[in-house]
């Protein structure tokens, strides 16, 4: 993938030692952090969203524009940006989403009020939607052996990484340190600007001779039929995590009563560390028997996040979480190992931004459409409201992969 660097000659003839780059196994785990961050960006905020609300007197549909926000400018991003990396090279478009990030993620910190929030978090979906296509791009692509299964499986495990520490390192300074709705953030803040270092020092990649222009990612039409099962996939899980990150801190201390930050973190957290370790077991499935597990998944998690409101129970959110977090594994898995294999290497950065697009455009108008309801109806309405959602979209992937992708089950 980078290009060769070579020493330079003085007059008289000496070589000079070129300019440090990472090699090929340390470039690998460099595009990983890259991904583990956009999801630790993501739900940095996650159990902050309550404090907020108390602090500044925000409604539900305040709240949860607040962090609607976020996957509108992502969205954005990818609509305009989504194949940037194909052209500039996967280094400079991470170099670029990792400044945005690490902009918002300061402005977060010190938010004044609510205008300041929307402005941070708008900031970081700038970061992320650039950062998404590229990271997983490039992780396929200095992957040692260059096989689509084991980059899907590092890229989805690098992102639980980063959804659980969000959360329960979120969740612990919340509640035993100083700073509650800062301190996290800050060091978010200081993982970034130690992966702008790293990303300085890969390889640099040649420049496409193609012209580029700012426009919407394409998928390619030899492969749109695997993209369509990828992108339902991607809805479904998407927004499984939409509602777990909107409102799951929310969920946890007014409708089941526990008042523990840290353990409402580490509670939201099973999803991000379930799928984790799912992950590494489903690695090897065909792409529609992930499908069809993780669809099934998602209809009992749902069931389970309705008994827990209606029944105050802790257990039964843990439960629910838990479960989310295998449906998210083997979708996500399921769909990413499906365009790795068939995306085309020169534009494989617009495909997968493409996925990225559809997840996050589900998660932007279901988190709207939540505060809507929350407002009007009140938090376990929206909460009824979800699930119904989720067990739709849950049977509508099962029944799309068994009726439109047969020859997926090798």
């Amino acid at each position: 993938m980078g290009e060769r660097h070579v020493g330079l000659r003085s007059s008289g003839g000496r070589r000079f030692p070129p300019k440090m780059v990472l090699s090929r196994r340390a470039s690998f785990w460099v595009s990983l952090a890259v991904s583990m961050h956009t999801l630790w960006t993501s739900a940095a905020p996650a159990l902050s969203y309550r404090l907020y609300a108390e602090e500044w007197q925000l409604s539900p549909l305040q709240t949860t524009s607040v962090f609607a926000i976020y996957p509108i400018f992502v969205v954005a991003t990818l609509v305009c940006l989504g194949g940037l990396s194909d052209h500039v090279g996967r280094r400079r478009t991470m170099l670029a989403a990792l400044v945005f990030s690490l902009i918002g993620a300061l402005t977060l910190a010190w938010a004044l009020d609510v205008e300041w929030l929307l402005a941070a978090r708008a900031v970081m979906g700038i970061g992320v939607g650039l950062a998404s296509g590229a990271s997983t791009a490039a992780i396929l692509e200095f992957s040692p052996s260059g096989d689509p299964e084991r980059a899907a499986s590092a890229t989805n495990l690098a992102q639980a990484i980063g959804f659980a520490t969000a959360l329960i390192l979120g969740g612990a300074l919340i509640q035993y340190a100083p700073y509650p709705l800062r301190l996290d953030v800050v060091v978010l803040a200081v993982v970034i600007g130690m992966l702008i270092v790293a990303v300085w020092l890969l390889p640099r990649q040649v420049a496409s001779l193609k012209a580029w222009s700012p426009r919407m990612p394409r998928v390619p039409a030899s492969i749109r039929k695997e993209f369509c099962l990828a992108g339902i996939g991607a809805a479904t899980a998407f927004t499984s995590g939409a509602v777990l990150l909107s409102l799951g801190g929310q969920v946890a201390h007014d409708l089941v009563g526990s008042a523990n930050e840290l353990t409402n973190g580490a509670v939201l957290a099973s999803f991000a560390i379930v799928s984790a370790v799912v992950t590494g077991a489903a690695r090897k499935l065909a792409p529609r028997t992930a499908f069809f597990l993780g669809s099934v998944t998602t209809m009992f998690a749902v069931l389970l996040l309705w008994l827990a409101t209606n029944g105050h129970s802790l257990s039964a959110l843990l439960a629910s979480t838990s479960l989310a977090g295998i449906s998210y594994a083997l979708l996500f898995l399921g769909a990413l190992t499906l365009l790795n294999a068939v995306a085309p290497a020169d534009s494989r950065g617009g495909v997968l931004s493409t996925f990225y697009l559809v997840g996050y455009l589900c998660m932007g108008f279901c988190v709207l459409a939540l505060g809507v309801v929350a407002r009007a109806s009140g938090l376990a309405t929206a909460v009824a409201a979800a699930s119904f959602v989720l067990a739709s979209l849950g049977g509508a992937t099962c029944l799309f992969a068994a009726m439109r992708f047969p020859t997926l089950a090798e």
